[in-house]
Formats: structure tokens, C-alpha cells, sequence
């Protein structure tokens, strides 16, 4: 792919209230950080574009609400998204427990549901002195459901571009191919089948 060649894709960041999906999303788009956000409600989106493998992509991220009581509305957002990051606190542990329930929602949102949908893992808050939840601990949760895991600071800029930029790698493959699988099967003609003549 050429970089004239432009890709929309939908990538979704999602997790517990307070993990700080919108400080990474700020400090990846708009290279800032604040001490206060208010709570996200429902969904916020920023755009941003970057060139990938040659490829013009623009990025339409969507912050989604970590409350509880907004679930349900949240989920509505993942319905055609490529991919996915699920973020946790590393010094709240609960945060990092709620990631399977995370994960099971948006694939089941997911349409088909694949286990091929890109989904990246970002423990945030390294930065902090009270670590609750330990590398290894995280290394291994995302090694068993086979997803990248990235140690990241909103606040201090460490790695969010790279984990940004893989999940963005891993759904530009995935819109590839599903590209390739409708062209491959819209040439696909089947042997006509003799008409019937009328009357």
C-alpha cells in the first residue's frame, strides 16, 4: 500500500472508571497531560492521522466511560471498531481484575465475533510509587489470552506512542485481510445453473 492509499479505522480504548483511558489519549493525540480530567460519559473521539507501512491511516479513537452504570451504553460504541486497547492501573488491582470482564464485552459486541480482533494491554501509571499489580502478573494474564502488553505513563510519556502505534499495525493487517477475503470471494462465480424455460 502506497501512502495515498487512505485507511479509516476505529480503535476503541476501554477499562475501569479512573485507569486513565483519556490521559493516554490525550498525551498520544495531542502530546499533553493534565492532573484532572472530568469523567468521561459515555464516549469522547479524537482523530488523529499517522503513516503505517506506507499507509495513510486516520485513527478515530474512542474514549469510552469506565462507570459501571454506563456499561451497557459503552458497549454500543465497539460495534464496528478494529481494534481494541484495555487499560488497567497497575496500583489498583481491581482495575486490573476487571479487565477479563472488559475483554468478554467487547467481543461479544464484536460481529462475527473472532479471537483475531486486535486487542492491546496498556498497565498505566508506572510512574506512581504504590504498584500494586506486578509486571508478571500482567505479563502472564496477557500471555494466556495472546495479547501484547505494554508497561505505559500518560504522565510521563512512556511508551504510549509504541502501543498505540502496534494496535494500530495489528488492525491495519486485520482490514487488510478482511479487504482481500471480500474481493476473493466477490470474484468467486459459481457454475450457473441451467434457466428454466417458462411457458
Amino acid at each position: 500500500m502506497n501512502p495515498r492509499k487512505k485507511v479509516d479505522l476505529k480503535l476503541i480504548i476501554v477499562g475501569a472508571l479512573g485507569v486513565g483511558k483519556t490521559s493516554l489519549l490525550h498525551q498520544y493525540v495531542h502530546k499533553t497531560f493534565f492532573e484532572e480530567y472530568q469523567t468521561t460519559l459515555g464516549a469522547s473521539i479524537l482523530s488523529k492521522i499517522i503513516i503505517l507501512d506506507d499507509t495513510t491511516l486516520k485513527l478515530q479513537i474512542w474514549d469510552t466511560g469506565g462507570q459501571e452504570r454506563f456499561r451497557s451504553m459503552v458497549s454500543t460504541f465497539y460495534k464496528g471498531s478494529d481494534g481494541c486497547i484495555l487499560a488497567f492501573d497497575v496500583t489498583d488491582p481491581e482495575s486490573f481484575e476487571a479487565l477479563d470482564i472488559w475483554r468478554d464485552d467487547v467481543l461479544a459486541k464484536i460481529i462475527p465475533m473472532e479471537q483475531s480482533y486486535p486487542m492491546v494491554v496498556l498497565g498505566n501509571k508506572i510512574d506512581l510509587e504504590d504498584r500494586k499489580v506486578s509486571q508478571e502478573v500482567a505479563h502472564g494474564w496477557c500471555k494466556e489470552k495472546d495479547m501484547p502488553y505494554f508497561e505505559v505513563s500518560a504522565k510521563n510519556d512512556i511508551n504510549v506512542v509504541q502501543a498505540f502505534e502496534v494496535l494500530a499495525s495489528r488492525a491495519l493487517l486485520r482490514y487488510q485481510g478482511t479487504v482481500e477475503n471480500h474481493l476473493v470471494d466477490s470474484i468467486k462465480l459459481s457454475p450457473g445453473q441451467p434457466k428454466s424455460r417458462c411457458c
